[in-house]
């Protein structure tokens, strides 16, 4: 478990995923890049599974303020104005960039790029394929890569990031084969995506088990909104080991129409202007009301139905929906689909600037590493966006950073050798500490929160944090890692929870009445440090 020689670069990208890759793309312009993955480039992570769509302002009838007032709307008002400016603006921009580089969307018959709606939003700016829509674009950027002189290293976990006094100077990782290596930078990018498989039904791939979140707490940045949990409205519900898996917003933009077990259209009684097509956290909550009540599928879900669509709209716009269910035994274009919500998105994460830099020098962060963008709910179709315009501000500024000498203090490997060696000693399994951790934050920390019920939460992560891990072999050590990752990103979670005494967005707590709604609230972002948390007051910064 001895550290090599490590290897320099100017730029350090962790993470494989769309805005991983994009930042890795952009900074190779400005020197030699390091590309660090725990999986394989185009294969982990969430953004080759994402299917609706990206949002961008494409048509004369849409505009950048309209684009801009439905995130912050969409959002609670908890975004960071600046940074949704940036989004809104950039977004057409990057899209040309991938449909330049080989990217084929779907095109109407004048060769314009088909956009659909989504929901909160006024006007149909999602652009898609069909619904694979991540798939294509991540094809696109690997292909891309490829091109560019970035060395990958694939299957390499980074476990710590490296700092020289209050910089930070690269990342300490561990191999599949669970020998450490170090890789030095004069700029850090941390680009590992979302969290969410610490609840017991995500969405999410065995990736996100929110590796970044915890590695930059670790090394002191400040992580803002991490209770902003989104739970997308319709995950599959049956068979169990199907549970959690996306069933697309695209469903709903196409038409579909949720109904409860009494065959009622129950969004008319949540938002009844928008229905299906309200923000995700309303239709989760009504979802979830529906469920609790009593008025669900016999799978404990709701109906998402599509029967009533042409079949041809069904199949060229909903292809791998049509699949998916089918391998279930069910033909959405003859029965509907049971659905129910499933954690899906992580909205809070590093506090960045517009240059994509964190609280800690050298250190920059992207994509759902990232927090600030959607506020207290995202849009759907705004999170591939986010991927490429941050993506690409991240590897531009941190490949624009002045070369650096890089010196690692020793005891930072030590603390990292000390650290896998107790794992071989250890006598505690990760796979069910895991399981009591996912069933713990979907009970205490889910949809609906309590303060008693989030306290009695960390109580449980706290004795599952003391738990001695054990690695059967050195393959097993990034296991452990994980676990521990998980467990540290969950309390941030449940910390940010009790720190918001109010109901918003995403965040929902049935022990506290308020008389002010999301836009006249007195709070703004949470934030967690090492040696600081609390909330921010409305108007100012936290």
């Amino acid at each position: 478990m001895r550290a090599d020689d490590g290897s320099d670069c100017h730029v350090l990208v962790i993470g494989s995923g769309g805005a991983g890759v994009r930042a890795a793309i952009e900074a190779s312009g400005y020197g030699d890049v390091v590309l660090m993955t725990k999986t394989i480039p185009g294969k982990g992570g969430c953004t080759p599974m994402a299917e609706g769509g990206y949002n961008a302002v494409l048509r004369e009838q849409d505009s950048c303020e309209i684009h801009f007032g439905d995130t912050m709307k969409g959002g609670a008002y908890l975004n960071d104005p600046e940074l949704v400016s940036t989004l809104v603006a950039e977004s057409p921009a990057r899209v040309a960039d991938l449909i330049r580089w080989g990217a084929v969307f779907d095109v109407t018959e004048d060769a314009m790029v088909c956009q659909r709606p989504f929901g909160g939003q006024r006007f149909p700016r999602t652009c898609y394929a069909g619904d694979r829509t991540g798939h294509e674009m991540m094809v696109t950027l690997i292909d891309r890569l490829g091109a560019c002189d970035v060395r990958v290293l694939s299957e390499v976990t980074a476990l710590d990031l490296l700092k020289d006094g209050d910089r930070v100077i690269g990342a300490v990782a561990i191999d599949d084969c669970g020998e450490l290596l170090t890789v030095t930078a004069d700029s850090t990018i941390l680009a590992t995506g979302g969290g969410t498989r610490i609840y017991d039904i995500s969405t999410n791939s065995s990736s996100g088990t929110g590796d970044g979140f915890a590695i930059g707490y670790r090394a002191g940045a400040e992580l803002i909104d991490m209770e902003m949990v989104q739970f997308h409205p319709t995950g599959a519900v049956y068979p169990y080991d199907a549970r959690g898996r996306l069933v697309t917003e695209a469903v709903r933009g196409e038409g579909g129409i949720l109904k409860n077990r009494l065959g009622e259209r129950f969004m008319k009684n949540y938002d009844p202007e928008r229905m299906e097509l309200s923000t995700r956290d309303v239709v989760a909550r009504a979802i979830a009301t529906e469920i609790l009540e009593g008025r669900g599928t016999p799978h404990s879900g709701v109906s998402l139905d599509v029967t009533h669509l042409p079949r041809h709209q069904i199949e060229e716009k909903l292809p791998v929906m049509l699949e998916q269910f089918l391998k279930f035994g069910v033909d959405i274009r003859k029965e509907p689909m049971e659905v129910a919500p499933t954690a899906h998105h992580m909205m809070g994460g590093m506090r960045i600037t517009r240059e994509c830099r964190t609280t800690l020098p050298g250190l920059f962060a992207c994509g759902e590493t990232a927090g600030g963008v959607h506020g207290a709910n995202r849009l759907g179709g705004n999170a591939l966006a986010d991927t490429q315009v941050f993506g690409k501000r991240a590897g531009e500024f941190a490949g624009k950073a002045e070369p650096r000498r890089k010196k690692i203090d020793p005891e930072q490997i030590r603390r990292q050798e000390e650290r896998l060696a107790a794992f071989l000693r250890g006598n505690a399994n990760p796979a069910y500490v895991v399981r009591e951790l996912r069933l713990a934050m979907w009970d205490g920390a889910g949809i609906f929160r309590t303060a008693g019920g989030v306290k009695d939460t960390l109580k449980v992560i706290s004795r599952l944090s003391k738990s001695a891990l054990i690695a059967d072999s050195s393959r097993n050590l990034v296991e452990c890692c994980t676990v521990q990752n998980m467990l540290l990103t969950a309390s941030i979670v449940c910390r940010a929870a009790l720190l918001r005494p109010e109901s918003r967005g995403a965040h929902t707590r049935t022990d506290i009445r308020q008389t002010w709604d999301a836009q006249n609230s007195p709070f703004s972002h949470t934030f967690l440090a090492q040696d600081r948390e609390g909330i921010g007051k409305s108007g100012g910064a936290a």
